[in-house]
């Protein structure tokens, strides 16, 4: 019976001192940080030719602004929009003929799939088509698949992609 009410005291006690430093030593509120507000900066007056354009545009509205910009655009035959890339394979048409909707690609990354059973040759292919040193060389033919020269002509990347198999490797132009 003295044991529980010691307990019971100790117990209380450990309140106590707990509402204590909580009265004592508050903990502030967790507020999300905010960013203080920027003030816009001062740009400096525009100069040249081109300056009482400048400052007829910046007095535009967004609303004047976009009709501007439509104006030019019929007036030129330009679009101020991105251009859209067409996804290989998603063009389709009535009859069927997916192919004939994409453009044929310029460009190519010529990309190492698998060194094959000559690694040798095919890193010094590789230093030869990528200037770089031999461990270099070793690290992109041992990361395979791995991309080794991109955005090539499709006669270079055909050429380069010759070399390498003609080393043992196997290559893919994408």
């Amino acid at each position: 019976m003295a044991e529980e009410k010691k307990e019971e005291q100790k117990v209380e006690s450990l309140d106590v001192a707990r509402d204590k430093e909580k009265t004592e030593n508050p903990k502030p509120e967790e507020k999300p940080a905010e960013k203080p507000i920027e003030e816009p900066k001062e740009k400096p007056a525009p100069s040249g030719k081109f300056a009482d354009l400048i400052k007829d545009i910046e007095s535009l509205s967004v609303l004047e602004l976009s009709e501007l910009v439509k104006e030019l655009e019929d007036r030129f035959g330009v679009s101020a929009s991105m251009p859209m890339v067409a996804a290989s394979g998603a063009g389709s048409s009535s009859d069927g003929e997916a192919g004939a909707a994409v453009e044929e690609k310029s460009k190519f990354n010529v990309e190492l799939i698998a060194a094959g059973d000559q690694k040798i040759n095919v890193i010094k292919i590789v230093r030869e088509i990528t200037a770089v040193g031999l461990k270099d060389a070793k690290d992109m033919v041992d990361a395979a698949p791995k991309i080794i020269k991109e955005n090539v002509d499709k006669a270079e990347a055909e050429e380069l992609k010759k070399k390498l198999e003609d080393a043992g490797a196997q290559v893919e132009l994408k």
